[in-house]
C-alpha cells in the first residue's frame, strides 16, 4: 500500500469518529431539551468534550501523517501505520472514557497513544526535514 493511499485511510476513518461524535452531541442535545448551551447537564457536557477534544487533537495528527507521506518517501509504511492506529486507537479509547464520566483507564489510555502518535509523527517530520537538509 501506497504511503498516500494509508495516510488517506486514517484520515476518513478519523472524520467519521467526527461526525459519529458530533451526532453523540446532537442527539444529547435532543434528549436534554437544549436549544444553545449546556444547561449544566453532566451528559451533554461529557458528549461535548469527547467531540471537542478529538477535534483538538485529530487534525493535526492527520495532517502530520500526510506530511509524512507527502515529504519523505522513504518513511516506512509500517512506521506510518503505527502514527495511524496509536492516534485513531487513542481516539476512539478516550472518547469511550470520556463518555464513561471522571477520570478513568479509557481516558488516560486514550491520551497516551495520541501523545505517542504525536511523538513518533513530530519525530518524523523533524527527521524528514532535516535529512532533506545534510
Amino acid at each position: 500500500m501506497q504511503l498516500l493511499e494509508a495516510a488517506a485511510i486514517y484520515a476518513g476513518v478519523n472524520i467519521l469518529i467526527l461526525l459519529f461524535l458530533s451526532v453523540l452531541v446532537v442527539r444529547a442535545r435532543q434528549r436534554h431539551k437544549m436549544r444553545l448551551g449546556d444547561a449544566g447537564n453532566e451528559d451533554f457536557l461529557r458528549a461535548q468534550r469527547a467531540h471537542a477534544n478529538a477535534a483538538e487533537y485529530i487534525p493535526a495528527g492527520i495532517a502530520g501523517i500526510f506530511g509524512l507521506a507527502l515529504f519523505d518517501p522513504a518513511t516506512s509504511p509500517l512506521f506510518l501505520h503505527a502514527c495511524g492506529l496509536l492516534l485513531t486507537g487513542g481516539r476512539i479509547v478516550h472518547a469511550f472514557g470520556l463518555h464513561a464520566g471522571v477520570l478513568n483507564t479509557g481516558r488516560v489510555v486514550g491520551m497516551v497513544l495520541t501523545w505517542l502518535a504525536y511523538v513518533l509523527v513530530g519525530g518524523g517530520l523533524i527527521y524528514a526535514g532535516l535529512s532533506q537538509q545534510l
